[in-house]
């Protein structure tokens, strides 16, 4: 489903305080039984992310604090290079 698509549906509470995900939107995104979703609360809202929507989400937090062309995956090996050649001149 395109960020610009929406649907909206009114859901109902059960006794127990579940929520039943309708036809609607399980078919919008793509549910499946025992799929995963992650759910937050903001603002009286609840939120539900599938766990693509969830990495997207995370990607852009990170991304706010990386800046664009730093690659952390080879910040990282390169500070484990530098790690294991001191360890070595200690030796």
């Amino acid at each position: 489903m395109a960020d610009s698509d929406q649907v909206h549906v009114k859901v109902r509470v059960g006794s127990d305080l579940s929520i039943v995900v309708p036809p609607t939107l399980s078919e919008a995104l793509g549910l499946k039984e025992g799929d995963v979703l992650f759910a937050r609360v903001q603002d009286g809202e609840i939120h539900l992310l599938t766990p693509t929507a969830a990495m997207r989400r995370a990607q852009a937090i990170v991304r706010e604090f990386v800046p664009e062309g730093v690659s952390l995956v080879d910040e990282l090996l390169e500070d484990r290079r530098r790690e294991v050649e001191a360890e070595r001149q200690e030796d």
